[in-house]
């Protein structure tokens, strides 16, 4: 699924990332943890192509994603999901449009549009506040779009960089539960966080970055302090 050969990402004389080499697997869920600046959110933004490393390869379904050409990154991005810690909605569209709007963009029927929709709102629980305004949500809940919005395409890959940094820790468990499903529909989920608590509440392979290098790799492993 995912392959990371020698990965380095510097930024002036600072290395964001150092020699890195990954492999996760298709429906694996993994998290990656460290301190802020450990090069969590590098790899991600590697993965999804926002960035292009300094040097390696980044291999994404064995395709050398810095290689890719411009038109070629929007492919590969319709086959992720992608959440971010500050949710990303459009405020003065209803929670419905807001999971619809990338699909729509793929030139979809109403009604397939409308049965992805409602079927991404079912799985995070909104199905009930489709047509409500992301304002009139609470963090969890906007959180909760920001999901749907993520798997309505039905991605074989789901990355989250601090979904719950923004959250309450009951809310971010619930966060964590909802994820929980998404992989055990096929999806593989990498959840970048500094959290603890969650990591050690689920149990699932975990990846340690210090200072740009990966440190430690666990199957159901734990976040130390």
């Amino acid at each position: 699924m995912i392959r990371l050969r020698n990965v380095s990402k510097i930024y002036g004389k600072q290395k964001a990332l150092d020699c890195a080499v990954l492999h996760i697997k298709q429906g694996e869920f993994v998290f990656l943890v460290g301190t802020s600046g450990a090069g969590k959110s590098t790899l991600m933004r590697l993965i999804y192509r926002e960035e292009v490393p300094t040097k390696g390869q980044v291999l994404v379904g064995g395709v050398d994603v810095a290689k890719l050409q411009d038109y070629k990154v929007h492919h590969l991005r319709r086959r992720m999901g992608i959440v971010f810690q500050d949710f990303k909605l459009l405020c003065d569209q209803t929670v419905f449009d807001n999971v619809a709007f990338i699909i729509r963009a793929l030139g979809m029927s109403d009604r397939e549009i409308n049965r992805r929709v409602r079927g991404a709102l079912k799985i995070v629980g909104l199905h009930e506040k489709a047509d409500e305004l992301p304002t009139c949500l609470s963090g969890g809940e906007q959180q909760r779009v920001g999901i749907a919005r993520a798997i309505v395409n039905g991605p074989p890959l789901l990355i989250a960089d601090e979904p719950t940094g923004n959250l309450d820790p009951q809310t971010s468990m619930e966060i964590m539960e909802i994820l929980e499903q998404v992989n055990k529909r096929g999806t593989t989920v990498i959840v970048a966080t500094h959290d603890h608590m969650i990591v050690n509440h689920m149990k699932k392979r975990v990846i340690t970055l210090d200072q740009g290098k990966i440190v430690k790799d666990m199957d159901c492993g734990t976040y130390e302090c």
